[in-house]
């Protein structure tokens, strides 16, 4: 038996754990450049979209465990780019917001979706963000069909 399931080029997993590598790669330099992570402008970009929120709604944007987005925002909050409270109605809450720090980094980081457009040497012609957004499409599914598996 030859095992053909087992091998590497006949996985699905595989091109996305690849492109995922390879992605963040691509955003290394202007990630570094404003002094975070991949995970840390993932957050940002949760919260330039809605300011004020859970980090129960954060992990959940983010497909994240709780466990894994708090000792994150701690780091960020040190870094002077949110701010962690306990909620005032519900104590178990903490209700995550910007400081200015991270709302002026929005600025900053309005140009890194086109940079990597460019490295990725897309041009941005109508038929080209067509068919990246049918892309972008097809994944939301799949991430929905993978959501509803049984953990």
């Amino acid at each position: 038996m030859e095992y053909e399931q087992l091998k590497l080029e006949n996985q699905l997993c595989f091109p996305f754990y690849a492109v995922s590598r390879l992605i963040i790669r691509a955003y290394q330099e202007d990630l570094d450049a404003l002094g975070i992570t991949y995970p840390q402008y993932l957050v940002l970009m949760v919260l330039w979209e809605k300011d004020i929120i859970t980090v129960n709604e954060i992990a959940e944007k983010l497909i994240l465990n709780t466990n894994t987005v708090t000792p994150l925002l701690k780091r960020m909050e040190a870094m002077d780019l949110l701010v962690r409270e306990q909620s005032k109605t519900d104590q178990r809450k903490v209700i995550i917001s910007l400081t200015t720090s991270g709302k002026d980094m929005r600025e900053k980081a309005a140009e890194i979706p086109y940079r990597l457009m460019k490295k990725l040497k897309i041009e941005p012609t109508e038929t080209k963000i067509e068919e990246a957004l049918a892309l972008k499409n097809k994944l939301y599914e799949l991430i929905k069909l993978l959501e509803h598996i049984e953990k």
